[in-house]
Order: C-alpha cells, then structure tokens, then sequence
C-alpha cells in the first residue's frame, strides 16, 4: 500500500521533518515489485533502511521505499567457516548481537553501528580496524530497471573508504535485497586500535572473548556518540581523509601531536575529528544544531532543526578547515 504526504520524520535519525509524496514498504521482491509498478514513469524512487546515514534537506517529490526484507539463514558450513545471507531490512546491530550468542566471529568490532544491514556494503562501513569488504561474500541486488536480480561478489562491489559501486557507479540503479557474510568459527580478535585495549585493561580482560570485544566496542561508542533516540545525529558526519604525507609533515610543524595513520605508499589518513576539533568546531551550536561535545565528527539536531541548516553548518566546517590545514573533507552522511 502507497501512502501520501508521508512524515519521513520517525525515519532517519537526525529527527528531521520532511515528507515523501508517496512512501510504501516492502518485506520481499513481490512487494517491491507491485509498488515500483504503481508509480509514474519518470518518479524518482529512493530506498529508505534504517535512516541513520542520511541527511534530509527538503520534501522529497517521489516514491520513498523503506526495505523490510528480514530473516537469516546458513547457506555454507564448514569446520572453520559459515556464510550466512541476511535481509537487507534487518537491524545491523542486531544481527551483530547473534553472531556473538552463536560465537560466529568477524563483525564484533561492528558492534552498535545504527543502519540496516542493506547499507552495510553500501557504505562498506568500517570501525576499530574492520570493514564490510573484511567479511562481505556477497549480496544480491533488484535492478529496477529491468527487474532482474544480480549477485554481486567482492570484486564487483569495488569496495573503498566508506564506498561501493551503489553509492556512485550504480546509485540509484539497485535495491540491495540481501547480504552473505563469511563469518570464521575461531576467533581471530582485532584489538590493535587502543581504544579498545584500554577498555578491556580498564575491566581486568587479558584474553578476550568476541563478546569481551563488543561490549568494549559498545562502551566507547556510548561515551562518544549521542544516542539518536534523544540527540539526533547521523554518526560520523565526515569521511577521515586520505592525504599526501607531506601534507601531514607541514600540519605537524605546528602541530606535531595530529593523529596520522600511513595508508598506502606517501599517503597516510588523518582524523577528521580532529581537524574539526582542532578548528575550534567541537561543541559549537548554531540555532537548532551544532557540532556534539564529545565527538567533533557528529553533527546534531538539538531539536527542530531543518536539514538545510545542518548542511549549511558542515559547509562552514568544511571551509574552515580547508583554509586552516589545506585540507577539504568529505560528507560520509547522503544529503537527500
């Protein structure tokens, strides 16, 4: 069923109001199939899943389709390694967790990441040391165009620094219905980024469990990141860019402390955070929104906020960094 003049406002995480002249939801293909064959011609279409990493700036004149696609289910099993295909529609964070209480190993590090899984590969999401291409085996995908389904394997999603072929080659051209993730039986723990070290230390855990590595992961998260359903926020609003290390090198003569992670050859990747903070950014509020105060890299609504006004805010960061450190930061968030 189609609804009219649809309040998108429960549906993306920044809290903004904005509406959709038509939006419907869909649980399977032939759902998704009777809407798309409802609308005009010329509709643009737009796929909603958890709401989390978008920024809605204006009514959207068109079809909105929120993904419901749910369910698990065990498509290869060995002694070392299963693969499981997921519904697109289903809660990232919640299939995180029964990975864990199944102790199947691999998307711990991901644990309390808002969004779908559908999105997952979208943006090939990453935290503490591990990204989706990290796990990913492959995904099946509606093609609106022609209504086939395509299964993209790792190589074909060309997976980059929160990138993949549906956020640019193929945007708007797909419907992702499912993702198979490789998971391991045997822990393979990532605990090399400090944070999470520190916290195992901080509560006495030398030998980790994946459980140990979530609910240190979920910790750090809640102390830096405001929750959406009382703040609300995209996560990390800016990408970390990926700079020339003499770049880095002329940063450092004055500021020789700048977070700098070596990437490829003469390049290393810098913490946007940082340069926000480091700007003079961090807790900042303008009108309805601001910049949070414990993570400068998280743009907030502090209620009635227009995304118009947040867009406008990251420009100005956007500049300001550019003219303070020579670098220009990019959006992870989708402006709509």
């Amino acid at each position: 069923m189609i609804e009219r003049n649809f309040n998108l406002k429960p549906f993306n995480t920044f809290g903004i109001d904005c509406f959709a002249a038509k939006f419907g939801t869909f649980k399977n293909v032939e759902e998704l199939k009777r809407l798309l064959s409802a609308k005009d011609k010329d509709e643009e279409t737009f796929i909603l899943g958890g709401g989390s990493n978008i920024l809605l700036t204006k009514d959207f004149n068109g079809l909105v389709l929120k993904n419901e696609i749910l369910g698990t289910e065990i498509t290869q099993e060995n002694d070392s390694e299963i693969i499981l295909k997921v519904g697109a529609g289903t809660i990232w964070h919640e299939f995180v967790l029964s990975c864990i209480d199944s102790n199947y190993c691999g998307v711990e590090n991901l644990s309390l990441i808002p969004g779908s899984v559908g999105a997952s590969p979208m943006q090939n999401i990453g935290a503490y040391g591990v990204e989706i291409k990290d796990i990913f085996h492959s995904l099946e995908a509606f093609h609106i165009e022609s209504e086939e389904i395509h299964t993209f394997d790792n190589d074909a999603c060309e997976f980059g620094y929160r990138e993949s072929v549906f956020k640019r080659k193929f945007k708007n051209q797909y419907i992702i219905l499912n993702v198979s993730y490789r998971l391991a039986k045997q822990p393979e723990l990532k605990t090399s980024y400090g944070a999470i070290k520190t916290e195992l230390l901080k509560h006495g855990i030398n030998t980790p469990s994946i459980k140990d590595i979530s609910d240190a992961v979920i910790s750090i998260r809640q102390s830096k990141l405001p929750d959406p359903k009382i703040l609300g926020n995209a996560g990390s609003f800016f990408k970390n860019p990926v700079v020339d290390n003499q770049i880095v090198k002329e940063i450092q003569i004055n500021s020789p402390e700048i977070p700098a992670y070596p990437t490829v050859e003469g390049k290393s990747k810098l913490a946007a955070g940082w340069l926000i903070e480091k700007a003079g950014w961090k807790g900042i509020q303008i009108g309805q929104c601001g910049v949070h105060k414990n993570q400068a890299l998280v743009l907030v609504n502090y209620g009635g906020a227009h995304g118009s006004q947040i867009l406008d805010l990251s420009q100005k960061i956007i500049n300001d960094v550019e003219v303070k450190f020579g670098i220009t930061l990019e959006r992870e968030v989708n402006i709509m």
